[in-house]
């Protein structure tokens, strides 16, 4: 590793190695060559006086990039792909003379960032995917456990530890709808020249319309998509990746939504992302186990949801059929948009796959806050035995500032259930009223909501991606 000038973190720290890949020069340039040979291809198929030998010597060479040779040449030329055309012609002498014939430079470098996306955006739906079977897995063993729920992270009518991680899933389910809902459309620009207008293979074709309308389509099933974009400028829309970063943006939110909530419970000690035996949490405080993988969640979401904010305004302000403003953007937002996204999950499925869940605190939160909400069921067991409905509400209420006041200004024990007790206008022993104070009664529907919801909605998307399942994320630092 160079020490000696600027590393991106998202490379050294977070992407996998396989996001990694999909963004390399390597797997850049070698689509590049791979589109010449589609191109050549369609052209010889389509007449052109291309031989197979010139096409067996492009394929010969398709992989071992002259790297050195292109790098040379740019600096001469000052132009990436006419330098890489020439460094394939280097190896490729028979076929030099048809290397990119008829093409623009968005041939190569707008499909192969079709390309790059497309499959970036499968293996992100890969570990999102996994993300929610770890999730659907937390929440169908946790969906009976009873925990407070919180309305403005003020404790409110009780939930249970599963329901609670099914909103998680739901966000990520609401992504994957709309992450299959792009990958579905996603096109390549095929070969459509300067501004558009195919105007170079009507020269090459002889004015011949009905052979040029094969062209793109021929391209695009050769790399192995099922069609182009019908017409375009120069360049694929640029709408394109802003519909692809919207995408990352949103699955950000929801890995932030979700570490936040785990950071909060952490800090109630009531569940726990995993902590290594070695790990220290503090460089001062040693006993400290902080969240710091949700921590970082929460941190790498926040800059994809900025990022999607650079896709957006470069297809605003691209200027009838193009302009190059687009394309140092796109170098940088795309791709690290993609590499974030893939730190995020990659932390996501570390995460799901060891939280640790403190029963034993939830239930101390849990019980010291049940006699408020218990007062309904109090209070009708009250009425049953003769006392007043609107009498009996005031007392309660007054009863319950009270008991309130003792916790929060003196610190005591929540006493409202003595309170109760001790006003003759209730007429209900302490004993009668501690059979209300059991955790499951307060929960409502909960635990068959979790249930249903997994085993409805998510199950059949499992099954249906089953082949994918199974993988974990090691994280490096």
């Amino acid at each position: 590793m160079s020490t000696d000038r600027y590393q991106s973190p998202l490379s050294e720290r977070y992407a996998s190695k396989e996001m990694q890949y999909i963004f390399s020069p390597e797997k850049k340039f070698r689509t590049w060559r791979k589109l010449w040979i589609a191109l050549a291809e369609t052209e010889k198929e389509l007449g052109l006086d291309i031989t197979d030998e010139q096409i067996e010597e492009l394929k010969a060479h398709q992989d071992d990039i002259n790297f050195d040779v292109a790098k040379k040449r740019e600096k001469e030329v000052r132009h990436d792909v006419m330098s890489h055309v020439y460094a394939y012609g280097v190896q490729c002498p028979k076929a030099k003379g048809i290397i990119h014939l008829g093409a623009t430079s968005c041939y190569v470098g707008d499909n192969t960032d079709l390309i790059l996306m497309t499959e970036a955006l499968r293996l992100v739906r890969q570990k999102l995917i996994n993300v929610i079977k770890k999730l659907s897995e937390f929440a169908y063993k946790y969906k009976d456990l009873p925990t407070l729920a919180f309305t403005h992270f003020q404790p409110a009518q009780p939930t249970t530890v599963g329901k609670r991680a099914t909103l998680w899933i739901q966000e990520f389910m609401l992504d994957l709808e709309d992450l299959e809902y792009v990958l579905s459309t996603m096109k390549l620009l095929g070969s459509k020249g300067t501004t558009g207008t195919q105007a170079s293979f009507l020269e090459l074709f002889d004015g011949d319309q009905e052979t040029i309308d094969q062209i793109d389509p021929m391209i695009a099933r050769k790399m192995g998509f099922e069609s182009c974009y019908p017409v375009s400028g120069q360049t694929y829309s640029r709408k394109v990746d802003t519909r692809v970063a919207n995408i990352l943006a949103g699955i950000a939110a929801s890995a932030h939504k979700m570490s936040n909530d785990i950071r909060l419970l952490q800090h109630l000690k009531e569940v726990e992302e995993p902590f290594e035996k070695n790990q220290i949490g503090s460089s001062a405080m040693a006993y400290k186990r902080n969240p710091m993988r949700s921590e970082r969640i929460a941190s790498l979401s926040r800059y994809v949801m900025v990022d999607a904010l650079n896709p957006a305004i470069t297809s605003a302000t691209q200027w009838f059929e193009r302009t190059l403003d687009d394309s140092a953007n796109k170098r940088l937002s795309i791709p690290e948009g993609f590499l974030a996204v893939d730190g995020i999950l990659d932390l996501c499925l570390n995460v799901t796959d060891g939280l640790y869940v403190y029963d034993k605190v939830i239930r101390k939160h849990f019980m010291s806050e049940l006699p408020f909400m218990a007062t309904e069921n109090i209070m009708m067991d009250a009425v049953k035995k003769g006392g007043d409905r609107q009498e009996l509400h005031e007392r309660i209420r007054q009863l319950s500032m009270k008991a309130g006041e003792h916790v929060k200004l003196e610190g005591k024990e929540n006493d409202l259930l003595e309170l109760i007790a001790a006003d003759p206008a209730f007429g209900l022993t302490l004993e009668e009223l501690q059979e209300n104070m059991q955790p499951e009664k307060y929960v409502g529907r909960a635990p068959r909501q979790t249930e249903k919801y997994l085993k409805e909605t998510v199950a059949p998307v499992l099954e249906k991606n089953k082949g994918i399942l199974g993988i974990t994320a090691e994280i490096s630092v």
